[in-house]
């Protein structure tokens, strides 16, 4: 699939339900990560999976990186991340706000867009989904592997800090 770089170009993903396991999310159409767009919508649900079981995450992570797993530093820095902030892969999901403490129901949907400079390196890709709980979208960076044609997560740059629950607030 060519890319062209055209801002206003986005794919919306809806899912009946979230992946619980590695074989999940590999039945799952956009597991054949065809197009970089699907890669970051199953970055996204692998990353809701890590508040009730690290380890499904983990493992369906690895499969989103291709031949480069999680290293120990990719596991800390996801740990520094989400620990007792679990909520901010769920603010990716249309419907998870800060006002119901970034809760959604089925279906769940993500909208991964690109910018202008989303391909400006060969075999590479820059994306982007918007946060609910962020003024700016959020980055994700992804490699295109040429012998399968499949792209793979490179960077999970999206998982910086975000307005917490409305109920965690004691400012609200």
């Amino acid at each position: 699939m060519a890319f062209n770089n055209n801002y206003n170009e986005a794919y919306t993903f809806t899912f009946n339900q979230l992946p619980k396991t590695k074989a999940d999310l590999l039945r799952l159409p956009e597991a054949s990560l065809d197009n970089p767009f699907k890669t970051v919508a199953l970055v996204i649900l692998a990353l809701c999976r890590y508040k009730d079981n690290i380890n499904d995450s983990l493992e369906m992570l690895n499969v989103l990186r291709g031949p480069s797993p999680l290293s120990e530093f990719d596991k800390q820095f996801l740990s520094d991340r989400l620990k007792g902030k679990e909520y901010k892969p769920y603010s990716f999901l249309f419907g998870a706000t800060p006002n119901n403490g970034y809760t959604t129901s089925a279906p769940y949907r993500i909208t991964v867009s690109q910018n202008p400079y989303s391909f400006e390196n060969q075999n590479w890709a820059v994306l982007w989904v918007k946060s609910s709980g962020a003024d700016q979208p959020r980055e994700f960076k992804l490699r295109l592997k040429p012998s399968t044609g499949q792209w793979f997560i490179n960077d999970i740059l999206a998982l910086g800090d975000i307005r917490i629950p409305v109920s965690d607030d004691p400012w609200a």
